[in-house]
């Protein structure tokens, strides 16, 4: 593993961040983008599509006076890169997204850390948190239910809502090909079909539309969906039946009357999953770090608080810098 800094505008989450430092980590095959600053028991951070790191601006400041906060670029995302697809997707699915990020917090210094993960990163949190139970302290997941849970629950009504999800994962290079001759249109059409478009201040849209620019992050985020459509949900699947449950403690947030919720009570659903599992709606929309970051941080905050070890807890040890 090896480590480079930089310090450009877009890497510093475009906002008033001073202890925060920017770094690629190389692991696991792949490169991994993340910014890390704070103090307290290390906390993962990680975003959904069509976003980066930044989209945790709002809420990381405030999180990083109770923990070490690390805000990662899923890899595939933004500045992370992963390896070449392959046909079964392994590469892009959310086992092997999570085996890298693993890679980078052990990198880090983190043997043991907690995980929030919203939409896409979330997918890759309790993934993280079934596959490695001895590494994962906590788990957040933000407005979603598990992969599996979607395919078996989804009607008509909430199939229409998900273009996004079944366009990018038909086979390529269609929408690699739609996306790549207009990133802007394409995302602008995503948030205002999600609600999004009033509540991302344009700084953000602007590098997400950069972000989405590049025709190896255009790739890897359809290969990414490509993999929640087959293999995630076979390990999904696998897991069930084998009996495997997370069983750190779980933090679920959701949009009130949101997408998670149409699938029916997600802490019900989460309860089929993990063993202990607490949470509530949040009012705004699926954005919801960037749309309601006060109420997040405070969730958030709490959550660190009664869930997450000390400093040099079970292998959590303060990062030297």
């Amino acid at each position: 593993m090896h480590s480079d800094s930089s310090n450009t505008n877009a890497e510093a989450l475009h906002v008033s961040l001073p202890v925060f430092e920017p770094r690629t980590l190389h692991v696991d095959g792949a490169s991994v983008f993340l910014t890390i600053g704070g103090d307290g028991p290390p906390l993962l951070l990680l975003h959904g599509f069509p976003e980066t790191h930044i989209a945790w601006r709002k809420v990381a400041p405030q999180l990083s006076r109770v923990a070490t906060v690390v805000a990662a670029d899923l890899p595939g995302y933004g500045k992370s890169q992963r390896p070449p697809g392959d046909d079964r997707r392994e590469h892009h699915s959310k086992r092997a997204m999570a085996r890298t990020l693993v890679e980078a917090m052990a990198a880090l210094g983190y043997q043991r850390f907690g995980v929030i993960g919203h939409d896409r990163g979330a997918r890759v949190a309790y993934r993280m948190a079934l596959d490695y139970p001895d590494r994962v302290s906590a788990v957040g997941v933000l407005d979603v239910i598990t992969t599996l849970d979607v395919a078996e629950r989804l009607t008509y009504a909430t199939a229409r809502q998900m273009a996004t999800w079944f366009w990018l994962a038909q086979p390529p290079p269609l929408p690699e090909n739609t996306i790549a001759a207009d990133p802007r249109g394409y995302l602008t059409a995503v948030l205002e079909a999600w609600g999004g478009a009033a509540a991302i201040d344009p700084a953000a849209v602007d590098e997400y539309v950069r972000a989405l620019s590049e025709p190896r992050s255009i790739h890897a985020i359809c290969e990414e969906y490509r993999a929640s459509d087959t293999i995630d949900i076979d390990n999904d699947r696998k897991d069930r039946d084998e009996g495997r449950r997370i069983t750190c403690p779980l933090l679920c947030l959701w949009v009130e009357h949101g997408f998670a919720a149409q699938f029916g009570d997600p802490i019900a659903i989460w309860k089929r999953w993990a063993d202990d599992v607490r949470g509530h709606a949040i009012s705004g929309g699926h954005f919801m770090m960037e749309e309601s970051p006060q109420a997040i941080a405070a969730a958030l905050e709490t959550f660190v608080a009664e869930a997450m070890p000390p400093i040099g807890a079970r292998g959590a040890p303060k990062l030297s810098r």
